[in-house]
């Protein structure tokens, strides 16, 4: 074993000794350019090589968080901001650019590299690279906008299905969508429709086991902006499903929202609370537990969400409570969250998980379910609680710089040694 670190240390030596570069005048520049902190890809670092992107946040001269949400089209607004500290201290810029549904990823990524090159540059107008710097226009204007024959509506359906199998089995499954949406500065509508089908064949002992799902929804959500922090809507949801039980369930909520911080700010911090209360109606496939074929009941339901990202990190965290007005032992309490936090130089540590209290299943099937359905989860069973959980960390150390991009034999990079662990 001695031998063997003895000849790695070598190693390393020699390949250190070897792979230094001599000193040039870009490397002169390069000990003044401007250090940044974020998540880069390779075509960032390859498009804006004048900076120095390090690894530790606490090195940098200005850091950039990215945020992005769906926009009205079913595309994205991505949103940078950029903080200065250390040389830069006071400084704060935000900017944002849209991408459309149908753009390629090559599109988006010089969407997102132009928006980074204008934020950058007042940072580094204040270092001595900047005398070799050129700023140039490549587009001409037009005076008018044209106008929107589709009055912001985007429309999106999609349709898919695969077989597989093996001898002893086959597997069917088909799905369907169509979506509506116009999403504007005072109204949020989104229209949904789905179809599901699936279907496993087993053959086990010359015994033939079939299991078959399906469900159709239709849903529909519309929402009215009152102020920056206030707005108010509805939603309303019409569907089956044989995993539920459900031959046709009814359910129309409206509701009103507050969020106490502006909506405007939504991409970096959201508290948001939402009180719904409406009217539920079923038709079962089958009788349930309580000897009810259909039955209908009014319920509310009350939920708060924070959101929040910040340089340390990010917090989602969504709580809910809802319950039958009937009979307010038929309820359900959940909470879901996920937290990423970077707690020292290089290590980072990430939580997530989720949890309900259950007392409001009503259409549970008298009788139960057959095996083959508790084993493929084709039907809904007691319970009285869920959970999910996850864990995980990173530990990254080495030289703070990450500028080169070397792709030969694929793109497994340098800077370091890391070690990432999760469950």
């Amino acid at each position: 074993m001695k031998r063997i670190i003895m000849l790695l240390a070598l190693i390393l030596t020699f390949i250190n000794v070897f792979s230094q570069e001599p000193a040039t005048k870009s490397d002169s520049l390069r000990k003044d350019a401007l250090n940044v902190f974020m998540n880069a890809s390779d075509y960032i670092r390859k498009e804006i090589p004048y900076v120095n992107y390090v690894r530790d946040i606490k090195d940098a001269g200005v850091y950039i968080i990215s945020t992005h949400q769906r926009t009205g089209s079913g595309g994205s607004e991505i949103t940078f901001f950029l903080v200065g500290q250390n040389e830069n201290a006071g400084m704060l810029d935000t900017l944002s650019f849209v991408t459309s549904p149908d753009e390629t990823q090559d599109e988006r990524r010089i969407k997102e590299v132009r928006t980074l090159k204008m934020g950058l540059m007042r940072y580094v107008a204040k270092t001595p690279l900047s005398k070799y710097m050129n700023i140039s226009f490549s587009e001409s204007l037009s005076e008018t906008v044209s106008s929107d024959k589709w009055n912001s509506w985007v429309f999106r359906t999609s349709f898919n299905g695969w077989l597989d199998g093996q001898q002893s089995y086959k597997s069917t499954n088909l799905n369907g969508n169509f979506s509506a949406g116009r999403v504007t500065k005072d109204w949020k509508i989104n229209l949904r429709a789905r179809y599901n089908y699936g279907k496993d064949k087993f053959d086990i002992d010359n015994e033939i086991i079939t299991s078959e799902n399906n469900s159709k929804s239709l849903r529909a959500l519309v929402v009215k902006s009152i102020s920056d922090h206030w707005s108010f809507g509805g939603s309303m949801s019409l569907g089956s499903s044989s995993y539920s039980n459900f031959g046709m369930s009814t359910i129309l909520m409206p509701g009103i929202e507050y969020d106490l911080f502006p909506y405007s700010e939504s991409t970096r911090r959201q508290l948001r609370i939402l009180y719904s209360a409406g009217y539920n109606y079923v038709n079962y496939i089958d009788t349930t537990i309580y000897n009810k074929t259909k039955e209908g009941h009014l319920q509310h339901s009350l939920s708060v969400s924070y959101e929040v990202v910040q340089k340390w990190g990010s917090i989602d965290v969504n709580m809910e409570y809802s319950n039958y007005l009937n009979d307010w032992s038929k309820n359900n309490l959940s909470i879901n969250g996920f937290m990423d936090l970077r707690i020292a130089k290089g290590l980072s540590v990430n939580f997530g998980g989720g949890a309900s209290l259950i007392h409001d299943q009503l259409g549970l099937v008298k009788g139960g379910a057959t095996t083959e359905e508790v084993l493929l989860r084709r039907k809904e069973l007691a319970t009285q609680f869920q959970y999910f959980t996850s864990f995980g960390f990173s530990y990254t150390f080495g030289s703070i710089y990450n500028n080169v991009v070397n792709p030969r034999f694929g793109n497994s990079g340098g800077g370091g040694m890391s070690f990432t662990t999760s469950y």
